[in-house]
């Protein structure tokens, strides 16, 4: 279970988490979760969006590491703003 929470960018702590920050581009739902690696972050995010009633999600991880959490947040906004720019609905399809 604690794979799941870390992958998800879940600390295993109690209840005083922070929630993970969303936007919307385009129809799609995008919530930041950079991975931590150290004093570095991963860019990571969760695309979402609804398709025929059915939400459809894409787990977007990328090699660049950014220095500190709110840097890497706005960074993951913006890769995944570009990946649904150039592919859309074609981001689910496997």
């Amino acid at each position: 279970m604690s794979f799941l929470k870390k992958l998800f960018g879940g600390s295993g702590g109690g209840g005083s988490e922070a929630k993970a920050p969303t936007e919307t581009h385009e129809g799609f739902l995008i919530t930041a979760t950079p991975m931590a690696e150290g004093p570095s972050y991963r860019i990571c995010a969760i695309i979402e969006k609804e398709i025929d009633g059915e939400t459809r999600s894409h787990k977007l991880i990328r090699s660049d590491m950014v220095q500190g959490l709110e840097d890497a947040q706005a960074a993951s906004f913006r890769k995944a703003k570009q990946v649904i720019d150039e592919q859309g609905d074609r981001i689910f399809r496997s």
